[in-house]
């Protein structure tokens, strides 16, 4: 794959085009493309108020922000790796300078204080705790999290604690990465280290970030570190970050922290474009949804998420299943406390188990952005899956352009009616807890480089000046008023 590919540019799309002339393509004559979606629905004339208690927050990643890629101790992580290979990232970018939150965290928290927040979701950078990714410890790197975590307590913002968010020790991966199942056991031992490291403060820990996302577009689409393009390879990855997973929530239950603990899945509803593709509809709903709720929630992995149909991930279904050994899917399916869910748009189905597009997209070419879309999934879930909490940790857009700007009236729209779809949800009887906008400060996205630009705040890159984004604003007026008003 090209430099320009974002960072989930092609997730769902498998082999499929993507254009407007595919999906002509894939229509038989006389089917008028028009995805299924929920009834028409019109939002009231008042605020939409949240319930007491709703958590608003804002979320990060280290790998995105922090840069200081070298020093204290931190070894290199597959991302660095991968951004110094040329053609990976567009202009070459890297993680350094990122948003230089290493240096500016504590007048990055008193931005967060300023807008209100009740938790701040970010993530621990394995490499600065274990430099090769198991063995001894880097006080370093354990000293500075707890600082963190220190300063977000001093300003009343419950840390949201991410264990993992794509950046795996190079020195995993070298011994075979996520591929391999010893990689789900060196990272129990890294999620104990933290759990004994920060457990003694009430937070909310997140074991793997979007597992689909760095299984398929880092081991199926090679976009993403480590950059490789084998479907085998992209489906064993999910297995073992599933099991990954369910080996921290065991080592969590069996520490002594304090808090909660859950996964974070980046998910989409699926809209066949007419009744005739709903068979495609559930082909894709299987790779996209289905392979990671079934296995979290109820213990098994569904039987059309994997094979060599198209819209399933084309890896050799016998050699997947051998991956799942007695007692996988139990320690997958261990309890955990909440459902993190991360929305950034739908999906269409079209002939054969091919996406396609349906819905007006962003400057990010993959992102359909379709705000109703959150209510049908919220509530999808709520039904078909056992009771759980339910919290947003990602939901945003891009800027249309990489040039330093403020004036972001569309992402403030784009806030306002997914707002409004997740106040639907409540009402319609979902257990939703919290919602974290993504992101909190323009950073490095990815293959993207620095090319776009997500966060309410804006940070010059070259002179690392924070200034508050219009959607900071209004942001901030939806927490203090805990609801959304209309447009």
């Amino acid at each position: 794959m090209t430099a320009s590919l974002s960072r989930r540019h092609l997730i769902g799309l498998g082999l499929a085009a993507t254009t407007t002339a595919a999906l002509a393509a894939c229509t038989p004559a006389g089917v008028t493309p028009m995805p299924t979606t929920s009834a028409a629905w019109i939002p009231p004339t008042d605020p939409m108020r949240f319930p007491t208690g709703y958590t608003w927050g804002a979320a990060t990643s280290a790998f995105q922000i922090e840069g200081s890629t070298t020093v204290d101790g931190r070894g290199p992580s597959v991302w660095d790796t991968f951004c110094a290979e040329p053609g990976r990232v567009r202009g070459g970018a890297t993680g350094d300078p990122g948003a230089d939150h290493y240096v500016r965290w504590e007048s990055d928290l008193d931005l967060m204080a300023e807008l209100g927040i009740g938790a701040y979701r970010f993530s621990v950078a394995w490499p600065r705790i274990q430099p090769t990714g198991s063995g001894a410890v880097n006080q370093k790197g354990i000293d500075f999290y707890r600082r963190l975590v220190d300063g977000l307590v001093d300003r009343g913002i419950r840390p949201g604690i991410t264990l993992f968010h794509w950046d795996l020790p190079q020195a995993l991966q070298d011994a075979g990465g996520w591929p391999s199942r010893d990689t789900a056991y060196r990272f129990a031992d890294y999620a104990a280290i933290m759990f004994d490291a920060l457990g003694d403060v009430a937070a909310d820990w997140f074991t793997i970030n979007e597992p689909k996302t760095h299984a398929f577009v880092g081991h199926w689409y090679g976009g993403h570190a480590p950059g490789l393009t084998s479907p085998d390879a992209a489906a064993a990855a999910v297995h073992h970050q599933l099991l990954g997973h369910g080996l921290a929530v065991e080592r969590f239950r069996a520490s002594s922290a304090v808090g909660r603990i859950g996964i974070a899945l980046n998910l989409a509803p699926i809209y066949p474009i007419s009744e005739v593709f709903a068979d495609s509809a559930k082909r894709i709903d299987g790779r996209e949804n289905r392979l990671f709720l079934d296995p979290v929630l109820l213990g098994r992995y569904p039987t059309d998420a994997v094979g060599n149909l198209r819209g399933l991930v084309p890896a050799n279904r016998a050699a997947f299943d051998a991956l799942v050994l007695d007692g996988d899917l139990a320690t997958i399916s261990s309890p955990s406390d909440f459902l993190a869910v991360q929305y950034y748009g739908a999906e269409g189905a079209g002939f054969d188990g091919a996406s396609v597009p349906v819905f007006p997209t962003s400057s990010a070419p993959w992102q359909q952005v379709h705000p109703e879309g959150l209510f049908d999934l919220l509530t999808r879930i709520a039904a078909d899956y056992p009771a759980i909490p339910l919290v947003i940790t990602e939901n945003g857009m891009p800027d249309p352009t990489s040039a330093v700007t403020v004036d972001d009236d569309h992402r403030v729209e784009f806030f306002r009616t997914h707002f409004q779809q997740a106040r639907r949800a409540i009402d319609a009887g979902v257990p939703l807890e919290a919602h974290y906008v993504w992101s909190m400060l323009d950073n490095f996205e990815w293959a993207e480089g620095y090319e776009q630009r997500w966060g309410i705040v804006a940070v010059d890159f070259d002179t690392q000046e924070r200034t508050p984004k219009k959607s900071f604003a209004f942001y901030q007026g939806v927490i203090g008023d805990n609801a959304v008003a209309p447009a």
